[in-house]
């Protein structure tokens, strides 16, 4: 059967079908690297979207494989778009990808089966939609969304146009993240009342506030897409004024809670076994230890309520030790033991009294591009470990904290202990704080003359996903877009 034809196969119920196996959550684990065709029938092509960071665990992947190849780049940047084009081109013994600087001007190539985004965040949804509206499948890295409302819209799109889209949190097929997850599920350390994600990841100043010039190989408006067409206000050495820092700014990125936090906020959702977005939240904290471009927190705590249980996140920018074990990671607190996480690939199981029960370890990328793979030659959306829906209820629990924090006020260290002491959640908040608190201090931070930005506990709906009590945050859900670069609104992708 041709390729394009044995893609399109599967029949409207049997998509229905596997979407509905996906949320009962009878999904497969992993799902198996399939052996690799050699008949140019079966090669997929690839586009790759945004190639200058993690993009380039995409293309190197796709462009090693017998049954893919990377036919596209695509990059806002052309100096970096046409210099990742020839690399690639080594890789796949001189076929070298078309570079294009617009999506637009690759999706309406029928040859494109498969689209990759590692674009900033503010991108990632919209380009997604219009991907699968395209008929592409997609690999869209995280966090999937921006705000909570363009992520649902992503998820619309996927079952409307009955695409594979996974979400790029590889440790979902890591093997031993999947036998980890496995245990506490099983209950090997009984029920589990608390996850802890955290983000101790030290993160330098990025410098000063400037109105830097943008370098002439890069379309700036492009870049902007749907966010505002505002002047670059930073300008790092290492990165200059467009790349990576953006992070960091609210246009465009999601801090670290939804940079390297989104990785953990998933393994944390995961291992609590919750399908839904929690029933309230809360965030504090602040940029703290230097002054800089930089808009987000750089130590934030965010609290998660569902109701018998808890999920709560802690980002630490400054220097700090490691907690239970772990930096970056998750701890999992059950009534029989706890399990440590320090990594994208497994974790610890330990007893009441602290002695190691189990470990496992195994993963890489790998698993998680293959996996993908396996789901698009399959069409079972069963087959995918990180469905779309996943990302974005993982992506929109980021977006939640950063909702609570930014609609904050400004308290003393003794006003937010009292904040605090109100709070009705299975973690032990008034420890999480004074830990926070000793990570500032011992960072030089003085907490007498230190405001901390607190943000309200704003009660949330799981199956509207909307503040019922509070408009200033059902604002913040979405975002105005800058034409044409519009995500699309609820039933209209």
């Amino acid at each position: 059967m041709a390729r394009r034809n044995r893609r399109q196969f599967l029949e409207d119920s049997m998509f229905a079908a596997a979407a509905a196996a996906m949320a009962s959550g009878s999904a497969p684990l992993l799902g198996q690297d399939e052996p690799q065709s050699k008949s140019p029938n079966e090669r997929l092509n690839v586009a790759v979207v945004g190639v200058n960071g993690r993009g380039g665990s995409h293309y190197g992947f796709f462009s090693s494989r017998k049954d893919t190849v990377v036919s596209y780049v695509v990059d806002v940047d052309a100096k970096v778009g046409n210099n990742k084009a020839d690399e690639i081109a080594k890789r796949q013994k001189g076929v070298r990808p078309k570079f294009v600087e617009d999506i637009r001007q690759m999706l309406d190539d029928k040859s494109v089966d498969i689209v990759t985004i590692a674009t900033p965040n503010h991108w990632h949804s919209l380009m997604a939609i219009w991907a699968m509206q395209a008929g592409k499948d997609v690999y869209l890295e995280k966090p999937v969304s921006h705000n909570v409302s363009e992520g649902r819209r992503a998820v619309e799109a996927a079952r409307k146009y009955k695409k594979v889209c996974q979400t790029g949190t590889q440790s979902r097929s890591n093997p031993g993240m999947i036998e980890l997850i496995k245990q506490i599920h099983d209950g090997k350390i009984g029920d589990v009342k608390v996850a802890r994600g955290l983000c101790y990841k030290s993160r330098p100043s990025i410098g000063p506030r400037s109105t830097p010039e943008i370098p002439s190989t890069i379309n700036y408006d492009l870049w902007c897409g749907p966010a505002p067409l505002r002047a670059s206000t930073r300008n790092n050495p290492k990165h200059g004024p467009v790349h990576y820092d953006w992070h960091w700014i609210w246009d465009y990125g999601n801090g670290d809670l939804g940079n390297q936090g989104i990785h953990q906020m998933d393994l944390a959702r995961w291992g609590l076994g919750v399908k839904e977005l929690s029933k309230g939240v809360c965030s504090y904290g602040g940029r703290l230890g230097y002054e800089d471009a930089g808009e987000t927190p750089n130590t934030q705590v965010v609290v998660h309520d569902y109701g018998d249980r808890s999920l709560v996140f802690e980002v630490r920018g400054l220097k700090t030790d490691k907690y239970m074990g772990a930096g970056v990671g998750v701890i999992y607190e059950g009534t029989d033991g706890y399990a440590v996480s320090p990594s994208y690939n497994g974790g610890v199981l330990f007893d009441k009294a602290g002695k190691e029960v189990a470990k496992f370890n195994e993963g890489e990328d790998k698993h998680h591009f293959a996996n993908f793979l396996t789901a698009v030659r399959s069409r079972k959306l069963q087959d995918l470990n990180a469905d779309i829906e996943e990302g974005h209820l993982s992506s929109a629990l980021c977006h939640l904290g950063n909702i609570s924090y930014r609609l904050g006020s400004q308290q003393s260290a003794d006003e937010l202990a009292k904040t605090v002491a109100t709070m009705q959640t299975t973690d032990n908040a008034k420890d999480t704080l004074e830990r926070t608190l000793a990570h500032l201090a011992d960072n030089g931070v003085d907490m007498a003359a230190t405001k901390l930005q607190v943000g309200p506990v704003l009660a949330f709906d799981p199956a509207t996903e909307t503040f019922p009590a509070s408009d200033p945050a059902n604002a913040m859900l979405t975002r105005e877009y800058r034409a044409p670069y519009i995500v699309p609104a609820a039933g209209k992708v």
